[in-house]
C-alpha cells in the first residue's frame, strides 16, 4: 500500500468518524452559539491538540498501554467520566438558574472566560481523558502504516490529516451556529441549548462510567 493510497483509505475513516455527531460537535456547536467565537475556535484547537498527542503516543507505541494496562485504562476512564459529568452537570444547573432567577443566571453565564486559552484547555481535557479515543488510535492507526515505511513519521503524517479534517469540520459548525446566533442568544433558546448540551455531555459521561 503506497502512503498516497494510505492517506486517501485513512481520511476516509477519520472524515466518517469527524462527521459523526458527538461530544467534540456538541462542544464545539454550543460554544460558537453563545457568541463567544474565540473561545470556540480555542476548543477547537484543544479537541485537535489532544488528537495530535494521542496520533503521537500511537504513533511511539505508548498508548498500548490502555490495552495492556486494566488499571491504566481505568483510571483515565474514571477521570473522563468525572470530569464530563462535571461539566454536563454545570451546564444544568446553569440553565435552572438562569431560569430560577429570571435572567440573572444567564447574565451570570455571560462573565464565563471568552478567551482562546480557556477553550482549548477545556476542549484539550475533553479530548485527553478519553480512553477510547487512545482506544481508537491504537485500534486502526497501525493498521495505515505501510510495511517499511517509518512508523512514528507515517503515525504523525496520518494524524495531520485527521486534524486537517477536524478543523474543516468545525469551521463549518463555527460558520453554522454564528449564522443562528441571534435566535440562539435569547434567552430561553440559550436555556434550553444549555439543558440539551448538557445532557448529552453528562450521558457521555455516564456512558463512559458504565464502560459502554
Amino acid at each position: 500500500m503506497t502512503i498516497s493510497t494510505t492517506l486517501w483509505s485513512f481520511a476516509l475513516v477519520v472524515g466518517l468518524l469527524t462527521l459523526t455527531p458527538g461530544l467534540d460537535t456538541a462542544l464545539v456547536l454550543r460554544t460558537a452559539a453563545l457568541g463567544r467565537r474565540r473561545r470556540a475556535w480555542g476548543v477547537v484547537l484543544g479537541i485537535q491538540t489532544g488528537i495530535l498527542v494521542w496520533g503521537a503516543l500511537t504513533s511511539l507505541g505508548v498508548t498500548a498501554l490502555l490495552t495492556a494496562s486494566q488499571m491504566a485504562y481505568e483510571i483515565l476512564r474514571w477521570a473522563g467520566a468525572v470530569y464530563l459529568l462535571w461539566m454536563g452537570a454545570r451546564m444544568l444547573i446553569d440553565a435552572w438558574r438562569g431560569i430560577r432567577t429570571d435572567g440573572t443566571g444567564e447574565a451570570q453565564a455571560l462573565k464565563e472566560a471568552e478567551t482562546l486559552y480557556e477553550g482549548w484547555r477545556q476542549g484539550a481535557l475533553t479530548n485527553l481523558l478519553n480512553p477510547k479515543v487512545g482506544v481508537f488510535y491504537v485500534a486502526v492507526l497501525p493498521q495505515f502504516i505501510p510495511a517499511g515505511a517509518p512508523h512514528f513519521t507515517t503515525g504523525l503524517l496520518l494524524t495531520c490529516v485527521h486534524i486537517l479534517l477536524g478543523l474543516l469540520w468545525s469551521m463549518a459548525l463555527i460558520a453554522f451556529a454564528q449564522a443562528l446566533r441571534g435566535w440562539l442568544q435569547r434567552p430561553a433558546a440559550r436555556r434550553a441549548l444549555d439543558r440539551v448540551t448538557g445532557t448529552v455531555i453528562a450521558g457521555f459521561g455516564l456512558k463512559l462510567a458504565l464502560g459502554d
